[in-house]
């Protein structure tokens, strides 16, 4: 079962460095005017959200905490959401140049810790 988890983990903090990276590439298309390309990356980046908390969740099961909180970045997705509506791509590339990357640069610092057994 160690294995299992620290694997998981492994697989979290690397997917947390493509996230960075990815943010930037999102920016970067959309102010190229690559929606497809973007869009399609956006799709990702929902989907790996959603794979990053269930992970936080099961570590937490398993007496592993780590200090990021997904919560605090739900006012931009919120906004990123409202700026596809309507096909404002300067603030969605603005929510993941400057909200969304430093996020997960900072979160790419953090590591799992054991807690209480």
């Amino acid at each position: 079962m160690t294995n299992i988890v620290l694997e998981t983990q492994e697989s979290f903090y690397q997917y947390i460095e493509r996230v960075a990276t990815g943010s930037q590439t999102i920016a970067d298309y959309l102010r190229e005017d690559k929606i497809g390309e973007a869009i399609q990356l956006i799709v990702q980046f929902s989907e790996g959200m959603d794979w990053l908390t269930k992970v936080v969740e099961l570590m937490e099961s398993h007496k592993y905490t780590i200090d990021i909180n997904f919560s605090h970045i739900n006012p931009f997705l919120k906004e990123i959401n409202d700026g596809i509506e309507r096909q404002d791509y300067v603030i969605v590339a603005d929510m993941f140049e400057y909200e969304i990357q430093p996020f997960f640069e900072e979160a790419k610092e953090k590591r799992f810790e054991k807690v209480g057994e």
